[in-house]
């Protein structure tokens, strides 16, 4: 079996257990809902409160999993590829940073309390971050991986310091803040996904006709050049995307960490350093992680539960630990 013929088989199957995924979302929880009930609820010959359940609050819930894992994969994976970074994640370019300052200016100044007004707030914190990382990594000899990496940290430094003394000295915004902050699938509508589902959609598209420049990309600047590639020009585009799809999925969840960070690292291992492959397994491998921590989350303290992001965090430390350990980190 050719190696593209294993790939696409695999990434079938994967496709097939996020089907099953996504039917354990609509199915478990809280409430037990067998699963004759659940198809029949989305299929739209359901009544009663299970009915109600599946469409109404975990119906929204798996789509913003869906949507909000996929995003934060594959930016993931295109922050990796572009830095030559391995462990780049939403963090690196102060993505989570700028959106989390301009919600808490949001809640402080201007009273926003809805998920719906912080989307706006979010994405436009995720873009002006980013593109302040970049202005700050662009140096006489442009943006390079580490310039941009240092960048990112001392941007992030910066916002969280004026996000931590915004809330030490309001401890209303702080109240709000925090809900959204842990990251979390709850109490959003298909309303809210509908609202940043194109700019994720844009997002993702750009990032898979970037995968064969990302190839290039990854064996150094000078060698992308010579064959023929602007470098500058796939890393702005790379940026456009990262944008698109972290202040996307920030906006609607909550800054959630590890995902980012992790499955382009599991995509990597499963399919070697292609970035057309390794995109195409993010996409598949983002939304699995998080609606299965997700759903851990419903049971594992009923009646109560885990938020999402707390949950990603502790399932992806180990992976990442093990992947660390199993082999030495691919060189990106």
């Amino acid at each position: 079996m050719s190696p593209g013929i294993r790939r696409g088989a695999v990434l079938i199957g994967l496709a097939v257990v996020l089907a099953l995924v996504v039917t354990a979302s609509f199915a478990l929880g809280t409430r037990a809902i067998d699963l004759s009930s659940t198809l029949a609820a989305l299929t739209g010959s359901g009544e009663g409160t299970d009915a109600m359940v599946v469409i109404d609050l975990r119906g929204p819930r798996t789509l913003i999993g869906l949507a909000a894992g996929l995003a934060l994969a594959v930016a993931g994976a295109l922050m990796q590829g572009v830095t030559r970074n391995p462990l780049a994640d939403p963090g690196i370019l102060g993505v989570n940073a700028g959106a989390s300052l301009l919600v808490v200016v949001a809640i402080s100044v201007l009273g926003v309390s809805s998920v719906v007004g912080y989307v706006w707030f979010a994405f436009a914190g995720a873009a002006l971050a980013t593109v302040l990382v970049y202005l700050v990594g662009s140096g006489r000899s442009g943006a390079t991986p580490v310039s941009l990496t240092l960048a990112g940290a001392a941007v992030t430094a910066l916002l969280t310091a004026v996000i931590t003394l915004v809330l030490l000295t309001d401890l209303e915004t702080l109240s709000q803040f925090r809900f959204w902050q842990v990251g979390s699938l709850t109490a959003r509508d298909a309303g809210t996904v509908a609202v940043v589902l194109p700019f994720i959609a844009v997002g993702l598209l750009v990032a898979i006709a970037l995968g064969p420049r990302l190839n290039a990309l990854s064996l150094g600047d000078d060698m992308a050049t010579g064959l023929g590639q602007s470098v500058r020009a796939t890393r702005i585009a790379a940026a456009t995307a990262i944008v698109l799809l972290c202040g996307g999925a920030t906006a609607i969840a909550g800054p959630i960490v590890f995902v980012g960070l992790v499955v382009p690292h599991v995509a990597r291992r499963l399919v070697g350093p292609d970035y057309r492959w390794i995109i195409a397994y993010s996409v598949v491998l983002g939304p699995m992680l998080l609606l299965v921590a997700d759903i851990l989350g419903r049971l594992v303290v009923q009646p109560a539960e885990l938020e999402a992001g707390l949950l990603v965090a502790a399932l992806g430390a180990p992976v990442l630990v093990a992947l660390v350990r199993g082999s030495r980190v691919s060189a990106l």
